[in-house]
Protein backbone atom coordinates (compact mmCIF):
# COMPACT_ATOMS: atom_id res chain seq x y z
CA UNK A 1 0.00 0.00 0.00
CA UNK A 2 1.23 3.49 -1.01
CA UNK A 3 2.46 6.35 1.73
CA UNK A 4 1.73 9.44 1.45
CA UNK A 5 4.97 10.87 1.18
CA UNK A 6 3.02 14.56 1.44
CA UNK A 7 1.60 13.82 5.17
CA UNK A 8 4.91 12.25 5.92
CA UNK A 9 7.66 15.01 4.67
CA UNK A 10 5.20 17.96 6.17
CA UNK A 11 5.27 16.17 9.49
CA UNK A 12 8.75 16.47 9.40
CA UNK A 13 9.13 20.21 8.60
CA UNK A 14 9.66 20.04 4.76
CA UNK A 15 8.06 21.97 2.13
CA UNK A 16 5.98 20.58 -0.56
CA UNK A 17 5.13 22.22 -3.91
CA UNK A 18 2.03 21.54 -5.99
CA UNK A 19 -0.43 23.65 -8.33
CA UNK A 20 -3.79 23.55 -9.16
CA UNK A 21 -5.09 21.29 -11.86
CA UNK A 22 -8.45 22.40 -12.81
CA UNK A 23 -8.98 22.41 -16.93
CA UNK A 24 -7.45 19.80 -18.64
CA UNK A 25 -9.23 16.39 -18.18
CA UNK A 26 -6.39 14.45 -19.25
CA UNK A 27 -4.77 12.12 -16.69
CA UNK A 28 -1.77 12.83 -18.44
CA UNK A 29 -1.47 16.26 -16.47
CA UNK A 30 -0.46 14.07 -13.66
CA UNK A 31 2.69 12.24 -15.30
CA UNK A 32 3.97 15.58 -16.75
CA UNK A 33 3.73 17.55 -13.10
CA UNK A 34 5.07 14.47 -11.73
CA UNK A 35 8.32 14.50 -14.07
CA UNK A 36 8.05 18.15 -13.46
CA UNK A 37 9.29 17.62 -9.82
CA UNK A 38 5.74 18.41 -8.02
CA UNK A 39 4.95 16.57 -4.79
CA UNK A 40 1.28 17.54 -5.03
CA UNK A 41 -1.51 18.77 -7.18
CA UNK A 42 -5.23 19.99 -6.05
CA UNK A 43 -7.93 18.60 -8.57
CA UNK A 44 -10.20 21.36 -8.31
CA UNK A 45 -13.87 20.02 -8.21
CA UNK A 46 -15.48 23.54 -6.31
CA UNK A 47 -13.97 25.75 -9.33
CA UNK A 48 -13.24 23.31 -12.33
CA UNK A 49 -15.92 21.19 -14.39
CA UNK A 50 -14.12 17.80 -13.72
CA UNK A 51 -16.48 14.96 -13.31
CA UNK A 52 -16.47 12.16 -10.50
CA UNK A 53 -14.96 10.02 -13.18
CA UNK A 54 -12.34 12.65 -14.56
CA UNK A 55 -11.25 12.67 -10.77
CA UNK A 56 -11.07 8.97 -10.70
CA UNK A 57 -9.06 8.87 -14.01
CA UNK A 58 -6.84 11.59 -12.42
CA UNK A 59 -6.32 10.03 -9.58
CA UNK A 60 -5.23 6.68 -10.49
CA UNK A 61 -2.42 7.94 -13.38
CA UNK A 62 -1.50 10.30 -10.11
CA UNK A 63 -0.50 7.97 -8.02
CA UNK A 64 1.20 5.87 -9.86
CA UNK A 65 3.46 8.63 -11.10
CA UNK A 66 4.29 10.05 -7.72
CA UNK A 67 2.16 12.86 -7.30
CA UNK A 68 -0.09 12.80 -4.90
CA UNK A 69 -3.78 14.16 -5.94
CA UNK A 70 -5.35 16.17 -3.34
CA UNK A 71 -9.44 16.70 -4.18
CA UNK A 72 -10.64 20.02 -3.58
CA UNK A 73 -14.08 19.25 -2.87
CA UNK A 74 -17.41 21.73 -4.12
CA UNK A 75 -18.70 21.46 -0.51
CA UNK A 76 -18.36 20.05 2.69
CA UNK A 77 -20.95 17.27 2.03
CA UNK A 78 -20.05 14.10 2.59
CA UNK A 79 -20.84 12.32 -0.44
CA UNK A 80 -18.33 14.71 -2.14
CA UNK A 81 -15.47 13.65 -0.02
CA UNK A 82 -16.08 10.37 0.49
CA UNK A 83 -16.65 9.30 -3.73
CA UNK A 84 -13.70 11.61 -4.00
CA UNK A 85 -11.33 9.37 -1.33
CA UNK A 86 -12.86 6.03 -2.90
CA UNK A 87 -12.31 7.01 -5.91
CA UNK A 88 -8.31 7.23 -5.07
CA UNK A 89 -7.52 11.18 -3.78
CA UNK A 90 -5.08 11.03 -1.21
CA UNK A 91 -6.33 13.96 0.35
CA UNK A 92 -9.22 16.44 0.85
CA UNK A 93 -9.23 20.40 0.44
CA UNK A 94 -12.13 21.42 2.94
CA UNK A 95 -13.09 24.94 0.98
CA UNK A 96 -14.99 28.38 2.45
CA UNK A 97 -14.93 26.46 6.07
CA UNK A 98 -16.03 29.03 9.18
CA UNK A 99 -17.39 27.19 11.08
CA UNK A 100 -15.98 24.45 14.17
CA UNK A 101 -18.53 22.19 14.18
CA UNK A 102 -18.64 21.38 10.21
CA UNK A 103 -15.43 21.09 10.11
CA UNK A 104 -15.14 18.66 12.69
CA UNK A 105 -17.66 16.69 10.87
CA UNK A 106 -15.97 17.19 7.33
CA UNK A 107 -12.77 15.32 9.32
CA UNK A 108 -14.49 12.91 10.64
CA UNK A 109 -15.83 12.04 6.86
CA UNK A 110 -12.13 11.16 5.88
CA UNK A 111 -11.55 8.57 8.45
CA UNK A 112 -12.77 5.21 9.28
CA UNK A 113 -14.08 3.71 12.59
CA UNK A 114 -13.08 4.15 15.18
CA UNK A 115 -10.98 7.65 14.12
CA UNK A 116 -14.02 8.64 12.07
CA UNK A 117 -17.64 8.19 10.07
CA UNK A 118 -16.13 7.28 6.74
CA UNK A 119 -18.27 4.47 5.01
CA UNK A 120 -15.91 1.53 3.62
CA UNK A 121 -15.62 1.47 -0.18
CA UNK A 122 -12.30 1.10 -1.11
CA UNK A 123 -11.51 -1.57 -3.74
CA UNK A 124 -8.24 -3.76 -4.12
CA UNK A 125 -6.77 -0.65 -6.27
CA UNK A 126 -6.75 0.83 -2.97
CA UNK A 127 -4.10 -1.89 -1.68
CA UNK A 128 -2.23 -2.40 -5.06
CA UNK A 129 -4.19 -5.74 -4.75
CA UNK A 130 -1.38 -6.83 -1.83
CA UNK A 131 -3.04 -9.41 0.69
CA UNK A 132 -4.18 -7.34 3.51
CA UNK A 133 -7.02 -7.56 5.42
CA UNK A 134 -9.55 -4.60 5.37
CA UNK A 135 -8.70 -3.62 9.01
CA UNK A 136 -5.53 -3.48 7.99
CA UNK A 137 -6.19 -1.24 4.55
CA UNK A 138 -8.65 1.07 6.76
CA UNK A 139 -5.86 1.72 9.22
CA UNK A 140 -3.11 2.26 6.78
CA UNK A 141 -5.41 4.86 4.57
CA UNK A 142 -6.89 6.94 7.75
CA UNK A 143 -2.80 7.35 8.46
CA UNK A 144 -2.14 8.81 5.07
CA UNK A 145 -5.35 10.52 4.07
CA UNK A 146 -4.21 14.94 4.32
CA UNK A 147 -7.04 16.58 5.49
CA UNK A 148 -6.57 20.25 4.51
CA UNK A 149 -8.20 23.22 5.55
CA UNK A 150 -8.60 26.40 3.37
CA UNK A 151 -8.81 30.07 5.21
CA UNK A 152 -10.33 32.58 2.68
CA UNK A 153 -11.70 35.22 4.48
CA UNK A 154 -11.59 37.49 7.78
CA UNK A 155 -14.10 35.60 10.05
CA UNK A 156 -11.82 32.43 9.08
CA UNK A 157 -8.69 34.33 10.39
CA UNK A 158 -10.16 35.74 12.87
CA UNK A 159 -11.53 32.56 14.34
CA UNK A 160 -7.91 30.84 13.35
CA UNK A 161 -7.28 29.15 16.68
CA UNK A 162 -10.73 27.35 17.11
CA UNK A 163 -10.51 26.17 13.54
CA UNK A 164 -6.85 25.23 14.04
CA UNK A 165 -7.35 22.81 17.33
CA UNK A 166 -9.98 20.88 15.77
CA UNK A 167 -8.17 17.56 16.02
CA UNK A 168 -7.24 15.91 12.44
CA UNK A 169 -6.33 18.90 10.19
CA UNK A 170 -3.08 18.42 8.96
CA UNK A 171 -2.53 21.46 6.72
CA UNK A 172 -3.97 24.61 5.85
CA UNK A 173 -3.72 25.79 2.45
CA UNK A 174 -4.87 29.93 2.27
CA UNK A 175 -6.97 30.88 -0.40
CA UNK A 176 -5.49 33.91 -1.35
CA UNK A 177 -7.83 35.33 -3.97
CA UNK A 178 -10.84 35.50 -1.45
CA UNK A 179 -9.38 36.13 1.46
CA UNK A 180 -7.81 39.67 -0.32
CA UNK A 181 -11.33 40.07 -1.18
CA UNK A 182 -12.76 39.17 2.16
CA UNK A 183 -9.94 42.45 3.23
CA UNK A 184 -10.87 44.85 1.00
CA UNK A 185 -7.53 44.44 -0.76
CA UNK A 186 -8.71 42.23 -3.98
CA UNK A 187 -5.66 40.67 -6.15
CA UNK A 188 -3.42 42.67 -3.65
CA UNK A 189 -1.51 39.72 -1.89
CA UNK A 190 1.48 41.48 -0.65
CA UNK A 191 -0.54 44.59 0.45
CA UNK A 192 0.29 44.73 4.52
CA UNK A 193 -3.40 43.48 5.20
CA UNK A 194 -2.75 40.36 3.27
CA UNK A 195 1.16 40.07 4.41
CA UNK A 196 -0.56 40.66 8.32
CA UNK A 197 -3.36 37.94 7.74
CA UNK A 198 -1.66 35.14 6.59
CA UNK A 199 1.05 35.30 8.95
CA UNK A 200 -0.76 34.93 11.51
CA UNK A 201 -2.57 31.89 9.81
CA UNK A 202 1.20 30.70 9.56
CA UNK A 203 2.00 31.49 13.13
CA UNK A 204 -1.25 29.96 14.55
CA UNK A 205 -0.98 26.72 12.31
CA UNK A 206 3.27 26.15 14.12
CA UNK A 207 1.02 26.60 17.69
CA UNK A 208 -1.63 24.13 16.99
CA UNK A 209 1.12 21.59 14.75
CA UNK A 210 -0.50 21.96 11.34
CA UNK A 211 1.73 22.68 8.81
CA UNK A 212 1.02 26.44 7.11
CA UNK A 213 0.50 26.83 3.46
CA UNK A 214 -0.41 28.84 0.40
CA UNK A 215 -1.74 28.55 -3.11
CA UNK A 216 0.28 31.47 -5.32
CA UNK A 217 0.05 32.67 -8.81
CA UNK A 218 3.51 33.26 -9.88
CA UNK A 219 7.13 32.19 -8.76
CA UNK A 220 7.67 35.36 -7.08
CA UNK A 221 4.99 35.03 -4.40
CA UNK A 222 5.81 31.49 -3.91
CA UNK A 223 9.35 32.12 -2.97
CA UNK A 224 8.16 34.82 -0.93
CA UNK A 225 5.93 32.43 1.30
CA UNK A 226 8.79 29.88 1.09
CA UNK A 227 10.86 32.12 3.03
CA UNK A 228 8.21 32.49 5.50
CA UNK A 229 7.66 29.15 6.27
CA UNK A 230 5.33 27.82 4.41
CA UNK A 231 5.60 24.17 3.98
CA UNK A 232 2.19 22.96 1.91
CA UNK A 233 3.14 25.44 -1.28
CA UNK A 234 1.44 26.02 -4.54
CA UNK A 235 2.29 27.81 -7.12
CA UNK A 236 0.30 28.19 -10.43
CA UNK A 237 -1.94 25.94 -12.27
CA UNK A 238 -2.09 24.03 -15.35
CA UNK A 239 -3.36 26.17 -17.88
CA UNK A 240 -1.34 29.02 -16.30
CA UNK A 241 1.96 26.95 -16.70
CA UNK A 242 1.14 25.76 -20.44
CA UNK A 243 -0.16 29.82 -20.94
CA UNK A 244 3.43 31.33 -19.87
CA UNK A 245 5.52 29.00 -21.15
CA UNK A 246 3.93 29.12 -24.88
CA UNK A 247 4.12 32.85 -24.39
CA UNK A 248 7.83 33.08 -23.58
CA UNK A 249 8.69 30.64 -26.62
CA UNK A 250 6.28 32.77 -28.91
CA UNK A 251 8.34 35.60 -27.96
CA UNK A 252 11.79 34.18 -27.72
CA UNK A 253 11.25 33.29 -31.75
CA UNK A 254 10.24 36.87 -32.49
CA UNK A 255 13.08 38.35 -31.61
CA UNK A 256 15.74 39.09 -33.99
CA UNK A 257 18.63 36.60 -34.02
CA UNK A 258 21.74 37.77 -32.49
CA UNK A 259 23.89 39.20 -34.79
CA UNK A 260 21.43 39.17 -37.60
Amino acid sequence: MRVNHVKKALREGRVQFGCAFAQFRSPDVARILAAAGFHWAFIDTEHGGFGIETVQDINRVAVTSGLAPIVRVADLQYPLVARALDNGAMGIVFPRVESVELLEKAVSWCRFPPAGVRGFGLTPLQADFEPVSIGQMAGHINENTLVVLQIETLRAVEMRDELLAVKGVDAVMVGPVDLSISLGVPGDFRHPKMVDAMEKIRDACLKHGVAPGTQTRTVELARFWKDRGMLFLGCNSETGMLFERARQIVQELSEPAAGG
